[in-house]
């Protein structure tokens, strides 16, 4: 059966060009990287020749830049950090943000005291940043503002500079997640009124279980993983080079190419929602599709039928590969907590779709027709 895959916001085919990469870190330069000895060197010099070519892809400086194992570890310890280290007791998140950062500040604030407020959505999902201004406005001790730069279930993109520009009015830590924009969009982080972000290979065709976490250089922290001197005392464990050398590898080639390739995908996914419009009645889209959002993403809900309830598994027996909502959730009865909070309609079964530039018209027209048949 031909297998249709829709769900690359969930995790990307890795690039030949950057398997290439990898391979010799994982025959040939496999040294320790804390060896002194040759091979260690290598492996050494294969790690920092990487740092320094995300930090110039990103604009930042090498210092910067953390390799982690991937998005959810690089939340979590700026999110530890900055209450650990940074004096923030009070933080302001959204209830539609990815679970790494959800479960991350309600533990904080359940098992250390600190304060918790979820800012206002807008009807389309985007932050109300007047409620925003308020929170921060009223807050009588530090606050960390934990924004996503784009929604992984709904595409919803955040205005970076708005909210950081209002974080500094405050005087409050900034951390965004970034792993739905790292190696989709081109990032100036000199330039950008942010603490932290953070990005995970295998959203933009890298290697999985690697990640960055980008520190802005005016904040001092300590570690959240303890037991070696690697990454620069900052993140104890022997490091992941071949990943790291396949992550760097991945952001140059989507760097390279961001304009060829996101206007191709973005193609695809509006040539999706009009096809779906024109052959499924009753369709609507979850977000803002048409306005700020992300190009990899369409989040489609549908009516609430018998065969609709199945949608997903009829999807997956046709061999086509779509997501109720996060893939990290994927086996959870409870449904996607983004819709909820933005569209709570019994009366609708939403699928997220996402794209990469290896899908085709032929695909969407492919899957259109069997949403027609299984609707």
């Amino acid at each position: 059966m031909e297998r249709i895959y829709f769900d690359n916001a969930a995790t990307t085919a890795l690039d030949k060009a950057v398997l290439d990469t990898m391979l010799p870190y994982m025959t040939e330069k496999f040294g320790n990287p804390s060896s002194i000895y040759s091979y260690g060197r290598e492996s050494r010099l294969g790690i920092e020749s990487a740092r320094k070519s995300v930090a110039r892809i990103l604009n930042a400086h090498p210092g910067e830049i953390f390799f982690t194992s991937g998005g959810t570890e690089s939340s979590n310890t700026a999110i530890t950090a900055a209450i650990r280290d940074l004096g923030c007791r009070h933080i302001i998140s959204s209830p539609i943000e990815h679970h790494a950062t959800l479960h991350t500040v309600e533990h904080a604030h359940c098992k250390e005291d600190v304060k918790l407020s979820w800012v206002k959505l807008l009807p389309n999902g985007h932050v109300d940043m007047d409620d925003l201004r308020s929170l921060l406005a009223n807050s009588t001790e530090r606050c960390l503002v934990s924004l996503m730069h784009a929604n992984n279930e709904i595409g919803n993109l955040l205005d970076l500079f708005a909210v950081g520009n209002l974080c500094k009015e405050y005087d409050a830590i900034f951390h965004s997640d970034t792993v739905q924009t790292v190696g989709h969009y081109p990032f100036d982080l000199r330039n950008t009124p942010v603490h932290f972000i953070n990005g995970a290979g295998h959203k933009f065709h890298g290697p999985k279980g690697v990640g960055i976490l980008y520190i802005n250089e005016n904040v001092k922290i300590t570690p959240y993983v303890h037991g070696g001197s690697q990454e620069r005392n900052m993140r104890a464990g022997t490091e992941n080079l071949y990943g790291i050398v396949g992550f760097a590898k991945a952001l140059e080639l989507a760097t390279e190419n961001f304009e060829e390739h996101s206007r191709y995908i973005n193609d695809l996914r509006m040539y999706m929602a009009a096809q779906l419009q024109e052959h499924v009645p009753g369709v609507s889209f979850n977000g803002d599709l048409f306005g700020r959002s992300l190009y990899t993403v369409l989040n489609a809900s549908f009516p609430k039928s018998e065969k609709s309830e199945m949608l997903l598994f009829n999807l997956d027996i046709n061999g086509i590969c779509a997501s109720g909502g996060s893939a990290c959730t994927s086996g959870a009865d409870a449904g996607s907590h983004v819709i909820r909070s933005i569209n709570n309609d019994p009366n609708k079964v939403a699928v997220r779709f996402s794209f990469s530039r290896h899908n085709t018209k032929e695909e969407v027209d492919k899957v259109v027709m069997k949403l027609k048949e299984l609707i």
